[in-house]
C-alpha cells in the first residue's frame, strides 16, 4: 500500500493567512529600526502591485505556475503585514512617546479596571498630553503625546480615593523603565508589561494625583465595568462566607481581586485552574444550554437565522456581564465566529474557523500572541478538535453515563496533552491526578455557573447558600486530591531549547501514530532523546554547583550558598511568606535544591 502525503494545510486558507502573519509578529516584535515602518509600508505596497500585475496576466501561466508565485507573492505580502502590523502597534518606537520627551507631568485616562491590593491602587493609563515649563513669559506648555504607563498609587489613609475606569487623571513625571528579573527564575514583569506595550511604571502617593475629569472612557466598557461591580455587590450581599464570594465572582464574573493565594494554588496542583477563568468553557457551557433550550428553532432556514441570532445575543450578554474581560471576549469571538461560519455553511472547516478568530485577534493587537491565555486557549481548542475524536474513539461504551463520562475523560486528556509543554514551561508544574479533579469539578462547577447566573438574572437570593455549599464542597474535594501522594511533580525547569524540543516530540508522534509515518516516529524519539540529554546535563551540573546568589529585594535581604543539592539561606523573611514564596524559592527550585538550612539574624523570625 502507498502512502501519498497530502499538504495538511490545503484548502484552509486562514491558516496559510495565520501562519506568515504570525511569523512577521515574532520577527519584528521590539525591533528598533530606522524608518522601519516606512520601509515596510513600502515592501507591501510594492507586493500589492505584483499581486494585482499578475492577477491580470493569469493567461500567460499555466496553472501551476501562477498558483506557485501567487502563492508566494501573498505568504510574503501577509508576512510583511505582520511585520508592519507589530512595529505600528509598539508605543515605544513613536516618536511622540512620553517617556522620550522633557515634561513636567502627564496627562492620563485610566484604561483598564484599577486593582485594589493592600497597601497600592494599581492601574494602567493611556497617556494624552504631557506639559513642560519654558519660562516666566510661557510658562506652561501643552505636548501631544502617546503610549501606555502603569501606575502604583498609595492611598491616603486619612483621605479616601475614588478611580475607575475612564477617570483623566494629571501626575507628575515621575516614570522609571520596568526592571528585568533579578534572576531567570523570576517572574519576568518586563516581559509581561512588553506584552501589554507598557515599557514604564510609576509610583506615587494619593496627594500627587489631580483628578480632571470622570467617565471619559468608552461608555459601553464602563457600563459593563459598572454592571459587573453590581454583580459582585450582590454576591457579596448573598453569600457570607468571604471564600466562597471570591470564588463565585471569579468563576461566574471573572473578578478575581479578592481570590485567596491559598484556593488558587489548589486549583493549580489539581490542573483545574483553568475553572477559575471565565473563558472558553463557560462560554461552551452556556452556548449548550442555549442551543438545548432553543431547540424548537431547528424547523425552517428562517427560524435558524432567528436562534443563531438569540444565541449570540445572549452570549455577548454574558460577556457584557463579565466587565468584557480578555479572556471572555477571546471566546465569544471565536464561538460567534464558529456559529456563524456553520450557519451559513454546514461544511466550515473548523481549523479554519478557529484560524480566522486568531487572525481577527493578532490584527486588532499583535501583542496578543505573547499572552499566555491566548497561546493555551486556542492549543487547548484545538487539542478538543483534533486528538479528542481519536482518543474517544479508542472506547466504546454501551452504557449513556459510562459513555459521557469517557468523553469528558477525553476532553480533559486532549487539553492537556496539547498545552502540556508550555504549562510546565510556564508554570513549573504539571498535575498527575488531572484526569480525576476535572471529573470531579465537571458536575459542581457546571451547576455553580447555572445557579450563579439564574440568581443574578432573577435575583434569587436564597440560593446563595446553596452556591456556597457548592463551593465548599468543590475545594474540600479538590483539596484532598492535592493532597494524595504524588497528585503532581513541582520545579520542573525546562529552557526554551527544551520546550521546542518538547513540542516536536508531542507534535511528531502525534502525527506518526495518525498518518503511519515511521519518520515522523522517528523524529520524534530523536527530539525524546535531545529533550532527555538536556535534562540529563542539567542534573549532572546540579551536583557539581557551587556559587552564591545574593537576591534583590526592596524591604528585606537574603543571600543563598548553594553546594550541589544543598543551600544555606541567610535571610530575615519567613518560609510561609511571598517574597519567598515568588522570588527566592523559584531559584533554588531552579538550581535543584533540595534541602535548604536557614539562618536568621538574632530577633528576626
Amino acid at each position: 500500500m502507498t502512502l501519498v502525503y497530502q499538504n495538511p494545510i490545503k484548502g484552509l486558507p486562514f491558516i496559510r493567512i495565520l501562519l506568515p502573519f504570525s511569523l512577521g509578529i515574532v520577527s519584528t516584535y521590539q525591533v528598533k529600526l530606522p524608518y522601519l515602518s516606512e520601509v515596510l509600508s513600502g515592501l507591501n505596497a510594492g507586493l500589492l502591485l505584483l499581486l494585482f500585475s499578475l492577477a491580470f496576466q493569469k493567461e500567460r501561466f499555466a496553472s501551476h505556475q501562477y498558483i506557485r508565485k501567487a502563492g508566494l507573492l501573498l505568504h510574503c505580502f501577509f508576512y510583511l503585514s505582520g511585520c508592519l502590523s507589530s512595529t505600528l502597534y509598539n508605543h515605544k518606537l513613536n516618536t511622540d512617546y512620553y517617556a522620550f520627551k522633557n515634561l513636567k507631568y502627564l496627562k492620563l485616562k485610566i484604561i483598564d479596571e484599577p486593582k485594589i491590593k493592600p497597601n497600592n491602587i494599581w492601574f494602567e493609563g493611556m497617556v494624552t498630553n504631557g506639559y513642560h515649563f519654558l519660562g516666566s513669559s510661557c510658562p506652561v506648555i501643552s505636548e501631544r503625546v502617546s503610549g501606555k504607563i502603569r501606575v502604583a498609587v498609595r492611598p491616603d489613609s486619612l483621605v479616601s480615593i475614588s478611580l475607575e475606569y475612564g477617570d483623566e487623571l494629571l501626575i507628575p513625571v515621575a516614570v522609571m523603565a520596568t526592571d528585568a528579573p533579578g534572576s531567570p527564575a523570576e517572574f519576568d514583569v518586563k516581559s509581561w508589561l512588553a506584552s501589554r506595550n507598557i515599557y514604564h511604571q510609576t509610583f506615587l502617593k494619593q496627594t500627587d494625583l489631580v483628578k480632571l475629569n470622570s467617565n471619559n472612557g468608552h461608555s459601553l466598557i464602563r457600563y459593563a465595568l459598572k454592571l459587573r461591580e453590581k454583580q459582585v455587590a450582590f454576591y457579596r450581599k448573598i453569600i457570607k462566607n468571604e471564600e466562597a464570594f471570591a470564588l463565585v465572582a471569579t468563576l461566574i464574573l471573572g473578578y478575581r481581586s479578592d481570590l485567596s493565594t491559598e484556593t488558587l494554588n489548589i486549583y493549580s496542583k489539581t490542573g483545574t485552574i483553568h475553572a477559575l477563568s471565565v473563558s472558553g468553557m463557560h462560554v461552551g457551557l452556556i452556548y449548550l444550554v442555549l442551543n438545548w433550550m432553543l431547540f424548537f428553532l431547528n424547523g425552517s432556514r428562517t427560524l435558524k437565522y432567528i436562534k443563531t441570532l438569540l444565541i449570540l445575543i445572549l452570549i455577548w450578554a454574558y460577556s457584557l456581564l463579565t466587565g468584557f474581560s480578555p479572556s471572555i471576549l477571546r471566546s465569544a469571538i471565536m464561538l460567534s465566529v464558529f456559529i456563524i461560519a456553520r450557519l451559513f455553511d454546514k461544511r466550515a472547516n473548523s481549523y479554519n474557523v478557529i484560524a480566522f478568530a486568531a487572525f481577527c485577534l493578532l490584527l486588532y493587537n499583535p501583542f496578543l500572541i505573547w499572552d499566555i491565555g491566548f497561546q493555551l486557549s486556542f492549543l487547548a481548542v484545538l487539542g478538543l478538535m483534533y486528538l479528542q475524536p481519536d482518543i474517544y474513539a479508542w472506547l466504546a461504551f454501551k452504557n449513556p453515563l459510562l459513555d459521557k463520562i469517557w468523553a469528558a475523560t477525553t476532553m480533559s486528556a486532549a487539553a492537556q496533552l496539547t498545552t502540556y509543554p508550555l504549562s510546565i514551561y510556564y508554570f513549573h508544574q504539571f498535575p498527575l491526578c488531572f484526569l480525576i479533579s476535572n471529573l470531579f469539578i465537571m458536575i459542581p462547577v457546571t451547576l455553580i455557573l447555572y445557579i450563579g447566573i439564574i440568581t443574578l438574572l432573577f435575583k434569587i437570593e436564597c440560593l446563595g447558600p446553596l452556591l456556597e455549599a457548592l463551593i465548599r464542597f468543590t475545594n474540600t474535594g479538590l483539596n484532598k486530591i492535592a493532597e494524595l501522594p504524588f497528585s503532581g511533580i513541582s520545579g520542573i525547569w525546562i529552557s526554551k531549547t527544551e520546550l521546542l524540543l518538547l513540542c516536536v516530540t508531542i507534535i511528531c508522534f502525534v502525527m506518526a501514530m495518525q498518518h503511519y509515518q515511521k519518520r515522523l516516529l522517528f523524529v520524534s524519539l530523536l527530539a525524546f532523546l535531545s529533550f532527555q540529554c538536556f535534562g540529563g546535563y542539567h542534573k549532572l551540573k546540579a551536583t557539581q554547583q557551587k556559587k552564591i546568589i545574593r537576591f534583590k529585594l526592596k524591604h528585606n535581604y537574603a543571600i543563598a550558598c548553594i553546594s550541589a543539592h544543598s543551600a544555606v539561606l541567610y535571610t530575615d523573611l519567613d518560609p510561609g511568606s511571598k517574597p519567598f514564596k515568588y522570588v527566592i524559592k523559584p531559584v533554588l527550585d531552579q538550581h535543584q535544591i533540595e534541602r535548604v538550612i536557614f539562618l536568621y539574624l538574632a530577633g528576626s523570625t
